[in-house]
């Protein structure tokens, strides 16, 4: 795309590590003014960094993606200092509890991911909706999962959340459409995170088998999905809105 998006100013939720930090670092690699919002402050502040170090310009805001509080000085900050807003990927999430059927799964840990994960992606959408359309040709990327597409025994809530996102896109893809508003989803399969280390990992055999799951043989690398992400964005996807962009190794086709 070769710096497609100077001037431009992208907003990355959990882009302190992961998918988001991933995505941060390719916005700026294509030109983007990148804010960096999360919960870990140390870790945003590094990604910022690394952004500056490399030439680019980005600040971290630290936010709870739970908190509307929160979410309202994220946006308030991010025009106060790029006086803009273009694109926006609301990454933030959390994967609760896994593999606990349904009717063992704790109510406490449902909440809490539905209001990240899920409540806290429509209030981002909802505070980031008004800056974008000013600039009539902006993009949203919801982080989805094939776990918004498939049933499994990755734990109700997290299957719930990931499903609820991808109704919130199309939602909202179909709303904003003549507006200049494209607003599309990824779906990654298993790919290499501290959260799927910390979550799906837990005994030595499951890595085969999770491997097994992808025909081609691997899981993907955060980078892979970031690249999907900052396409969905770019002029070559101008004619793309609300849709689910798998990106899984042929998961889905098996």
């Amino acid at each position: 795309m070769n710096g497609e998006f100077k001037g431009k100013v992208a907003l990355v939720t959990g882009g302190n590590s992961g998918l988001g930090k991933a995505s941060a670092l390719a916005f700026a690699q294509e030109g983007a003014k990148v804010v960096i919002a999360a919960r870990r402050a140390e870790e945003g502040t590094q990604v910022a960094q690394l952004i500056k170090d490399a030439g680019g310009e980005a600040v971290f805001v630290r936010a709870d993606m739970s908190e509307k509080a929160d979410i309202e000085a994220l946006i308030a900050r991010t025009v106060e200092a790029y006086g803009r807003l273009d694109f926006a990927v609301n990454n933030a999430g959390i994967e609760g509890t896994l593999f606990i059927p349904t009717a063992d799964y704790s109510e406490d840990i449902w909440d809490e991911v539905i209001n990240i994960n899920l409540k806290g992606v429509w209030l981002c959408m909802k505070l980031e909706i008004p800056h974008i359309l000013k600039q009539k040709g902006g993009s949203i990327v919801n982080m989805s999962s094939v776990a918004g597409l498939v049933g499994g025994p990755l734990g109700a809530a997290y299957h719930a959340s990931k499903h609820g996102v991808i109704g919130l896109t199309r939602a909202a893809a179909v709303e904003y459409a003549n507006q200049g508003l494209r607003v599309n989803a990824v779906a990654p399969a298993v790919i290499h995170t501290a959260m799927t280390e910390r979550g799906a990992f837990h005994t030595p055999e499951l890595e085969p088998q999770l491997i097994a799951l992808h025909p081609m043989g691997r899981f993907g690398t955060p980078e892979e999905v970031a690249g999907a992400v900052v396409w969905l964005c770019s002029d070559a996807a101008s004619f793309i809105t609300g849709h689910v962009l798998p990106i899984d190794g042929g998961f889905l086709a098996r």
